[in-house]
This record gives structure tokens, C-alpha cells and sequence, in this order.
């Protein structure tokens, strides 16, 4: 659900890169009291660092450069002065200086808590100036800063991770069902349920069902033999045996396996002494044909089934969205790899999108048809060389207000169904794909694959997935038809005015 919701914005956002504040000439200005002397204009790069280094607790530097700057001590008498009384060498020095530092990779912005410049002071103005002292702002807006800065491509490849196709490229969907809670349901459909489980699961099934018949049964005629004492009497020939030559529990898996496979050594037999072992030899024959009917056709049907069918079935890799007869038209190319082809190809597309209703409730992967030619026919194939299908872009699309700038900020796929029946089988084939927004070209066409050589029309599917760019406007189908309104009125405008309006007209 949350790979269906709004992108966020790409331009600069929450996440986005910080803006550039406007550079700020650089005029030492100096000032008389303290307060105003932590507005004054700082270079930006004396904030605190992003890392370890940067001073965890800000409290004693605050209080040492305070002192230093209000406070009177021994080597920097605090002195107010004006600026006007600041000598002109001196304040030529100081602009020199912040010459140097614009010149270099620093700039100068409004002082945000975080440096001030020293006040010298005038009886030490022939000394060169005091360094600039770093004073560290809130340690949760740096700690912030750095983390939205260091986080912004992280967060960006993170929510593209995030992107869950409904159907892969090869068909597959990409829903997980969970929480079923009568699951006697697919017991009652067994044979559909032995199809469709994977290879090694299948083939495991159908091993079990032999084994686990050859030893009950087995493990019956075994305790038979048991019960009567047969197996005390081997060699007997007075002793009357229910089945013979069944004198432990390998013999008779043996005689089980032999039974129920009609292989019939000769050894072990059922006798006519005990009606038990009559019964037990008709039920395993039974169920053993039962359980030969079952394995063989679902073998067959799981071999023979029409989805391999599909996987000669290809699509194009892309989408594009150029003008066909003077209307937009959003295109896709499909092929057929086999010289048998489909018999009554259709072609079907949907639209996944989630969406909000006018009431507020929000509608997660909601299903919508695009239009491939139903109401004429289109949408039946004679599927011998590749073909491009066209969905004509007008009122009654999904994609009418949608340009080549919305189309990088919206977010859907487009999920393309080919039915058809095989040929050589005569089963219903279903093939499937899907195209996300990525996968969509603006102003583009696919490049012709067929060509006419020696009688006979050749296809090149080296070509099948190569397009060429063609000048398209950037603009929706809704804007170019009201453009073209637009134009067509004012070219029929002159005409209408001297039909109805001819003295205002003119001549």
C-alpha cells in the first residue's frame, strides 16, 4: 500500500538540501555593549562541526568568551567606544581582513548564536587582531542540521526501496495471502492443490503416496502372518499359510510393493487359506490404481501446462506516449516466439493506483480499465509478427490530465493481460507484465522490426525493444485539445463576426 502513495515533492523540502542564504557584504562594524555584539555578521564556516569533535557541553566556553567580551579582566580592558573614534588605519586593517576572508571559501551570514568577532581594544590597536573565538549554538539544531544533511540520500534510495511492483516483469504477482482460516477448502479441490504446489513439494507428494501405501500395507500383511503364526512355520509344508514365504517385516513390504506394482516374482503369494488376505490384496489394488491416476495426471497437467506456454509470450520493456493520427497515445509492443501461434489473442490492460474519495476514504490498489480498442475490436489479435498495441488517450482515460512533468511525480502501474488458446494443446494461455511510471517514454516510438526478404516477411527481434525520440509536446491531452479549441475559435472568429455582425466588422 505504501508503494502506491504520493511521492514527495523533488524539488528542496523537509528532507531536501538546505538553501543558500544571500551573501551579506562583509562591514566589521563594532559595537557597544555586548548584546549587540552577538548580532553582528559571522563567517559560516566557524559552526560547529558535524561529528565527535564539536563540544558536547557549551556552557564553559559560553561563560569564558562572555567574560572575555563584557567583563573587564587583566590583558583586555573592556572599553566602549563609537565607531567614529576608531582610527582609519585601524578600521583599513580590519577591512582588509574581511576582504581575505571573503575572498576565501567562507561567507559571511546573520549571526545565529554560534561566533563573535573580539573588540580590540585601544591601547593594544598596534597589535595584530585576536582570534575569532567560536562560541557552539544549540546542540539540537546542529545535531539536526547534521542529520538531515548526512540522511538525505539515505532517506531518498530508502523510499525508492520501498517501491513494490503488483506484477513483476514476468507475470508473477506480488501478493501474499495470510491469515486463511478455513483451509479445508483447498483440501476439497486436492488435485488443483497438488498442481499448483512447486516442484519439490510435488515430487515429494508423489513419493509419499507410494511409500506410505507400500509400508501400511506391509506393515497389515506383516501383522497377519504375525497373528496366525505364520512365521514360525517357514519350511512347514503341513502348515497352511495365509501368505507365503512372509516370515518378517522386510518380506512382507516386499510382497506389499510387488502386490501393488503387479510385478509378481513368485515367491510370496496370497493363499486361498484366509479370506483377510483376499481383502487386503482387491484394497491395494484399488487404491493403488486410485493413487496411479491421480500422480500420472497431475505429472501430465503440471507438465503440460499453459503457463510455460507464456514464457514465448514477451512484451516490450518499456511504455511510450507519442502522437497516432493526431492523438495521444500511450503504446506498447508484445510478440510471439513460436511458429504455433495463440488462437483468439486478447489483450486487456488495468490501471493500479491507490486514491482518496471525495469522503475521505482511501482505496489502496484500486483497479481501473484502460481502453484497448474493446468497443471496436482492437483488443483481438492475430498475433503472427510483433504488434504495438495503442490506448488513445481522451476523456474517458485515467492519463487525460496527465503531462510529461505530472507523469514524473505521479506514481501507478499498468498491468498488461494477453489470454489466448494454444494451439498445439487446445488449454487457455495467460500471459502477463507490468509497467511502472519509470517505464514510461515521453516523445518517443518504437522502431520498425519487419522487413521484406527473399518473399517472405523477416522479423528482427533484435529491434523489438529499440525506440527513437520524435517531438511530442510536453503538455496533457486535456491542454493540447483545448489549445487546439482555442485556435480553431479564433480562426473562425472574423468569419462568425461578419455573419452576425457585419457594420462592427468593417469592410
Amino acid at each position: 500500500m505504501l508503494a502506491y502513495l504520493p511521492r514527495p515533492p523533488t524539488d528542496t523540502g523537509h528532507y531536501g538540501t538546505f538553501p543558500q542564504k544571500p551573501e551579506v557584504p562583509a562591514v566589521p562594524v563594532l559595537l557597544t555593549d555586548a548584546a549587540a555584539e552577538r548580532s553582528a555578521l559571522v563567517p559560516n564556516d566557524l559552526s560547529a562541526p558535524c561529528g565527535a569533535d564539536a563540544p558536547s557541553d557549551p556552557a564553559p566556553i559560553q561563560s569564558r568568551v562572555d567574560s572575555e567580551a563584557v567583563g573587564p579582566t587583566r590583558r583586555w580592558p573592556s572599553v566602549s567606544i563609537a565607531t567614529s573614534d576608531v582610527p582609519k588605519q585601524r578600521r583599513a586593517s580590519r577591512q582588509d581582513h574581511s576582504s581575505t576572508l571573503r575572498d576565501g571559501t567562507s561567507r559571511w551570514y546573520p549571526r545565529h548564536a554560534r561566533s563573535v568577532p573580539s573588540i580590540p581594544s585601544p591601547a593594544r590597536s598596534r597589535t595584530p587582531n585576536r582570534s575569532i573565538v567560536s562560541i557552539p549554538a544549540s546542540e539540537r539544531l546542529q545535531s539536526r542540521r547534521c542529520k538531515l544533511m548526512e540522511d538525505e540520500r539515505p532517506l531518498g534510495l530508502a523510499g525508492k526501496q520501498q517501491r513494490q511492483r503488483y506484477v513483476t516483469k514476468v507475470g508473477k504477482c506480488q501478493v501474499n495471502l495470510g491469515n486463511i482460516q478455513e483451509k479445508k477448502r483447498f483440501l476439497s479441490d486436492i488435485f488443483t492443490t497438488i498442481v499448483d504446489l512447486k516442484y519439490r513439494w510435488f515430487l515429494f507428494v508423489f513419493m509419499m503416496c507410494y511409500i506410505v501405501t507400500w509400508v501400511v500395507f506391509g506393515t497389515i500383511y506383516f501383522f497377519d502372518a504375525w497373528v496366525r503364526d505364520d512365521v514360525n512355520h517357514i519350511g512347514d509344508p503341513e502348515w497352511k499359510a495365509c501368505i507365503e514365504n512372509v516370515d518378517n517385516f522386510i518380506s512382507a513390504l516386499l510382497f506389499s510393493v510387488e502386490s501393488q506394482r503387479t510385478i509378481g516374482y513368485g515367491s510370496r503369494i496370497v493363499t486361498a487359506n484366509c479370506a483377510e488376505g483376499v481383502i487386503l490384496l482387491m484394497a491395494q489394488s484399488i487404491i493403488g490404481s486410485m493413487i496411479d491416476a491421480l500422480m500420472v495426471g497431475c505429472m501430465f497437467v503440471k507438465i503440460s501446462r499453459p503457463k510455460k506456454r507464456a514464457q514465448t509470450l514477451i512484451f516490450s520493456k518499456n511504455c511510450v506516449i507519442s502522437h497516432r493520427d493526431e492523438k495521444l497515445c500511450l503504446m506498447f509492443r508484445i510478440g510471439d516466439l513460436r511458429e504455433s501461434h495463440m488462437v483468439d489473442a486478447k489483450i486487456r490492460a488495468k490501471l493500479i493506483k491507490s486514491r482518496q474519495t471525495k469522503e475521505g476514504e482511501f482505496i489502496p490498489l484500486e483497479q481501473s480499465e484502460l481502453n484497448l480498442g474493446y468497443d471496436t475490436g482492437e483488443d483481438r489479435l492475430f498475433l503472427v509478427e510483433p504488434q504495438i498495441i495503442c490506448h488513445v488517450i481522451n476523456q474517458h482515460s485515467p492519463f487525460w490530465d496527465l503531462s510529461a512533468e505530472s507523469l514524473k511525480r505521479e506514481q501507478f502501474e499498468i498491468i498488461i493481460i494477453l489470454e489466448g488458446i494454444v494451439e498445439a494443446t487446445g488449454m487457455t494461455c495467460q500471459a502477463r507484465t507490468s509497467y511502472t511510471e519509470d517505464e514510461i517514454l515521453w516523445g518517443y516510438r518504437f522502431e520498425p522490426c519487419m522487413s521484406l526478404e527473399k518473399g517472405a516477411f523477416h522479423v528482427d527481434y533484435s529491434r523489438f525493444e529499440l525506440t527513437f525520440e520524435v517531438q511530442t509536446p510536453a503538455a496533457s491531452a486535456r491542454e493540447m485539445q483545448e489549445m487546439a479549441e482555442l485556435e480553431r475559435r479564433d480562426r473562425s472568429t472574423p468569419s462568425l463576426c461578419w455573419e452576425l455582425l457585419p457594420q462592427r466588422c468593417g469592410p
